[in-house]
C-alpha cells in the first residue's frame, strides 16, 4: 500500500522527465520510507538498486559488483569490477543507449568502507555525465551525516545536487488514510500512538479495535513494535542506558533542562549533549514560546516522535511486568485510564497541522507567518500562563484552546484564552477554539455574534 509520498512521487518523476543528468540527495529518519519511496519510483525504470550495509571495502565492492551485473541482465558475468572507478565507468558506458537509474541507499555505510567514494562521484559529475542519462540518488538514514559529508561546503559533493529531498513523517492527515474503518477519535488516538511513520502505522490493522492492536503490537514479547524504540537506539548509539532515561523524563514531563537533568541524576552539561544527539537523531526537539528568539533560558524540550512518546510513557517502566505475563494488568491500570490525557497535549499537533492547511489554502481571517505555542509570565496575575496555539503576521494573531476531553468547551474556555491573549498588544485578534466533544450553548451562542471566534470540532479538524 503507496499512502501519503505522491508528492514527492511527483517530484522525482518530474525531474527524470525534464532533464538528462540528475543528482538527488535523499535523507530522513530511520523507517520514514524512503526506501518504500524509491522503489515505487524505480517500478517502470531500468535502474540499478544497490542498499549498502556495513562491509569492509572489498565485500561491499563485490556486492555492488553483483548489483549492477544483475540489473543490466548480465547475469552469466560473475566477475568483480577492480575498483569504484571501474564500476562506475562501467555504469557510464551503458547510459550511451538509455536511461539509467542508480540508487545509492544507506549511503553512509559506503563511504564509511572508501572515504574517496565521495570524490569519485565527485569527479564523475565533473568530468564525465554532463549531458548523460544517469539518474543519480544517494540516500542515507543518518540525518547528520548528509548534512556534514554530502550537503556541507565542506563535502567534495557540494553544489553537485540537482535536488534534495529530507523526508518527513507523514502528516496526520495522511497518516489517518491508513484506517478508514475507524472512528474519528479512534484515528487520532492511533496517529497519537504511531505518529507518521508508515512502517508503524502498518503495524495496526484496523479490521481490529485500538485495544486489540496495542495489546498485540505492543504487550507482546515477540511483536516488533514492542522492541523498535529500544532497538533503533542500539543502532544509532553507543551507550543507550543514559538515552533510556533522558527520552523517558522528557515522555513522562520533564520539559525543561535542569528538570530532566534532575529526573535522571546526572551534570546539565552532560545531559545536554546527550539531547543534542536525540535532536540530530529527530527524536527530540527543542521549542521556544513562538515569540521568542532562540533563548536558552526558555527552552523546553520534547519528542517529536509519537512513538516513542507513547512507548517511553506506558512500555518502558512497565517492560518486567509484560514480561511475566500482565499484559491485561498493565493495559487496564497503566495504559487505558491515561490515554485520553495522553492525546490531548498530541491533539494540539493535530489542532496545528488544521490551521496550517487552512492557511495554505487562504481559508483563515489572516495570513500567518510563524504558528507554534506560547508561555511565559503574565505581569498582571504573577503567574505562568499557556496559550496552546499562537499564529503571528502582521494582520491579526490566532489564538486557540484545544480541549481533547469527553465534555462540552464552554464560555469559560472563550474567557480564559481572552485573558492569555490581552498580554499582547494587537489590534485582530482571533479566537479558534477546539474540541473533541463539541460545544455549550452559550458559547455557540457567543460564535454566532462574534466573527473573531471560531468553533472547530473534531468532524472538522479530520477534513
Amino acid at each position: 500500500m503507496f499512502i501519503g509520498r505522491e508528492k514527492e512521487l511527483e517530484q522525482l518523476n518530474k525531474l527524470y522527465k525534464k532533464q538528462d543528468f540528475n543528482f538527488i540527495v535523499m535523507y530522513g529518519r530511520r523507517r520514514v520510507g524512503k526506501t518504500t519511496l524509491l522503489k515505487e519510483f524505480c517500478r517502470d525504470k531500468r535502474s540499478i538498486f544497490f542498499v549498502s550495509e556495513e562491509y569492509n571495502d572489498k565485500s561491499a565492492l563485490e556486492k555492488f559488483s553483483k548489483v549492477i551485473k544483475e540489473s543490466l541482465d548480465e547475469y552469466e558475468d560473475n566477475s568483480t569490477f577492480n575498483s569504484w572507478e571501474d564500476a562506475f565507468k562501467y555504469i557510464v558506458a551503458k547510459i550511451e543507449k538509455e536511461k539509467i537509474v542508480l540508487i545509492l541507499d544507506e549511503f553512509q555505510y559506503l563511504v564509511n568502507s572508501n572515504k574517496s567514494i565521495l570524490s569519485l562521484i565527485q569527479n564523475l559529475i565533473d568530468h564525465s555525465l554532463n549531458n548523460k542519462k544517469l539518474y543519480i540518488v544517494v540516500c542515507s538514514s543518518v540525518i547528520s551525516f548528509m548534512e556534514e559529508k554530502v550537503l556541507s561546503g565542506k563535502s567534495p559533493l557540494f553544489g553537485r545536487k540537482t535536488a534534495e529531498f529530507y523526508i518527513k513523517p507523514l502528516s496526520f492527515h495522511n497518516s489517518i488514510k491508513f484506517f478508514k474503518n475507524y472512528s474519528n477519535e479512534d484515528k487520532v488516538l492511533v496517529y497519537s500512538i504511531l505518529g507518521g511513520i508508515p512502517l508503524y502505522l502498518n503495524q495496526f490493522s484496523d479490521s481490529e479495535n485500538v485495544e486489540e492492536n496495542i495489546k498485540e503490537n505492543f504487550l507482546t514479547e515477540i511483536s516488533n513494535l514492542y522492541s523498535e524504540p529500544k532497538n533503533l537506539l542500539n543502532l544509532e548509539l553507543r551507550s543507550p542506558a543514559v538515552y533510556n532515561s533522558i527520552i523517558e523524563a522528557i515522555a513522562t514531563g520533564s520539559t525543561k533542562l535542569n528538570e530532566i537533568s534532575s529526573k535522571v541524576g546526572e551534570e546539565k552539561d552532560k545531559v545536554y549533549n546527550y539531547i543534542m544527539n536525540l535532536v540530530d537523531m529527530h527524536i527530540v526537539e527543542k521549542t521556544y514560546p513562538i515569540t521568542e528568539k532562540v533563548n536558552t533560558r526558555k527552552t523546553i524540550y520534547k519528542l517529536s516522535d509519537n512513538l516513542f512518546k507513547f512507548w517511553y510513557r506506558f512500555i518502558f517502566g512497565n517492560i518486567s511486568s509484560i514480561e511475566k505475563g500482565m499484559s491485561d494488568v498493565v493495559y487496564n491500570k497503566k495504559i487505558k485510564p491515561y490515554l485520553l490525557n495522553y492525546v490531548g497535549y498530541i491533539f494540539e499537533d493535530i489542532c496545528i497541522e488544521y490551521l496550517v492547511r487552512k492557511n495554505v489554502r487562504e481559508e483563515l481571517p489572516i495570513t500567518f507567518d510563524k504558528i507554534g505555542k506560547w508561555w511565559g509570565n503574565n505581569s498582571k496575575t504573577k503567574q505562568e500562563e499557556e496559550i496552546d496555539i499562537m499564529a503571528t503576521s502582521d494582520e491579526g494573531i490566532i489564538f486557540g484552546e484545544c480541549k481533547y476531553k469527553n465534555e462540552k468547551v464552554g464560555i469559560k474556555e472563550l474567557n480564559k484564552l481572552k485573558e492569555g491573549a490581552e498580554l499582547f498588544e494587537i489590534q485582530n485578534k482571533f479566537y479558534y477554539l477546539f474540541s473533541k466533544t463539541g460545544f455549550k450553548e452559550d458559547l455557540i451562542e457567543e460564535e454566532k455574534k462574534n466573527k473573531n471566534i471560531v468553533l472547530v470540532d473534531l468532524n472538522e479538524v479530520m477534513q
